[in-house]
């Protein structure tokens, strides 16, 4: 059974010392991002503006959680070579660095011996996760929270693995 869709601001919120979260699809197709990406594509540009309109609902968010003292970092396994959207992601990346995010990226080959969860999610205080799916096209398709231990640790263990093969974000090139 899908919850309620997640309220990001409330989930960030309630983390007091954690907020990580993993993604694993080489292109997502959310509606809000279309126009966006459409232009990437099209042009090669991207909003790099924190503070522009684009950016109002995270990057306020980001650094209201990160100035509370809450460590937020985002893993991303990508397929190689990379997707037009990962390129667009990792153009965009600046701006989740500049908000007070910390980004690294894994080529899916080296993440083949890692006990990875079925689909994205967050993982706040090590203590509550948030799953996310997505259809075949990249569409949001539901969610659902857990705070059994079991899916915690093994949440957190691959996370941490993923974290620390990764390449932080500047070191990583598309």
């Amino acid at each position: 059974m899908t919850e309620p869709l997640p309220d990001f601001t409330a989930l960030l919120r309630g983390a007091r010392r954690t907020a990580v979260h993993l993604e694993m699809r080489d292109a997502y197709g959310v509606a809000d991002e279309a126009a966006a990406f459409e232009e990437f594509k099209r042009s090669g540009t991207v909003d790099t503006d924190p503070d522009s309109p684009w950016w109002a609902g995270w990057v306020p968010l980001v650094r209201e959680t990160v100035g509370r003292g809450v460590r937020l970092r985002r893993a991303r396994i990508v397929s190689e070579p990379v997707t037009d959207y990962i390129r667009w992601e990792h153009a965009l990346t600046t701006v989740n660095l500049a908000a007070g995010e910390q980004v690294r990226w894994l080529p899916r080959r080296l993440a083949s011996d890692i006990p990875l969860p079925g689909n994205d999610l967050w993982l706040i205080d090590d203590r509550l996760v948030l799953f996310h799916w997505f259809s075949g096209d990249g569409a949001w398709a539901g969610h659902r929270y857990s705070e059994d231990p079991a899916v915690v640790e093994l949440v957190s263990g691959a996370f941490e693995t993923v974290w620390e093969r990764g390449t932080p974000h500047a070191d990583y090139t598309v």
